[in-house]
């Protein structure tokens, strides 16, 4: 443990270190999460009371996912894998005294900690000033809201952790880091609520690991979801995804390609 607690750090002095790049992308969660409000305020009050939310719940949401971006890395990336599976440096990280997979985890929530503060409370703050947003309503509330936060890492990084092995195979991961980049934000909540899709659609993007990136966190924070069963599932998807992400680091110490390094 102590091993992964500095391994944590190190992934939060290593972002820390970039204290302009945060500002700014800080400053465009900001701008882009208002013209989102406006876009979702015209909406509900031209259908008031859509998916359970009214006016305000909207506005937070739309703040709530704006400050997801960036912990949760929902435009994909984040992990070094490719190029040091390009470099051929994945070979030392693969006899390291700590499985491949824990290693990476560890530093990204290094990663995610500190964007969270960086980059995620500041269009929170925002948002709260220029339109108002709800607060959980208490410890219970906000507890739940924390730990669905923190499976919302963990089953980003799984996900992100897959994409980035790939690499072992299709050698060029742009194809399939845009792919993942279209499901990711179309799939998770982050352009609108999933509780907005019709019918069919709606069930089965419920069902899927993006929902569980962002529409479920927020709807903890909302107080919109039931906490146990949300928490379940998120910590199924996380599971699922941490397996194969396991099995996926066992099948790339079989697998031998001259590239780089």
């Amino acid at each position: 443990m102590p091993l992964y607690a500095r391994l944590v750090r190190y992934g939060f002095r290593k972002h820390a270190t970039y204290v302009a790049a945060a500002l700014a992308g800080a400053f465009t969660n900001s701008v882009f999460g208002i013209l989102r409000a406006y876009i979702l305020i015209a909406l509900w009050q031209a259908r008031p009371g859509l998916a359970g939310y009214d006016i305000t719940d909207a506005i937070t949401y739309c703040f709530v996912t704006q400050a997801f971006i960036a912990p949760m890395q929902l435009f994909g990336g984040g992990l070094g894998i490719p190029e040091r599976i390009r470099s051929g440096d994945i070979a030392l990280d693969l006899v390291r005294p700590a499985p491949l997979q824990a290693w990476t985890l560890a530093e990204d929530v290094g990663r995610a900690a500190y964007l969270f503060l960086a980059r995620g409370i500041p269009p929170m703050l925002v948002g709260a000033a220029v339109f108002g947003v709800v607060l959980p309503g208490g410890p219970g509330q906000w507890a739940a809201f924390l730990t669905g936060f923190a499976l919302a890492i963990v089953v980003s990084f799984g996900w992100r952790y897959l994409i980035a092995l790939s690499v072992c195979w299709l050698v060029d991961d742009r194809g399939v880091a845009v792919l993942s980049m279209v499901l990711t934000t179309f799939f998770s909540g982050m352009m609108v609520p999933l509780h907005i899709f019709p019918g069919w659609l709606a069930d089965v993007a419920r069902s899927l690991p993006w929902a569980a990136m962002v529409q479920l966190p927020t709807d903890l924070y909302l107080g919109k979801a039931p906490v146990m069963e949300t928490l379940a599932f998120q910590a199924f998807w996380a599971a699922v995804l941490l397996g194969l992400g396991a099995l996926g680091t066992r099948a790339i110490r079989h697998k031998v390609v001259i590239q780089g390094g």
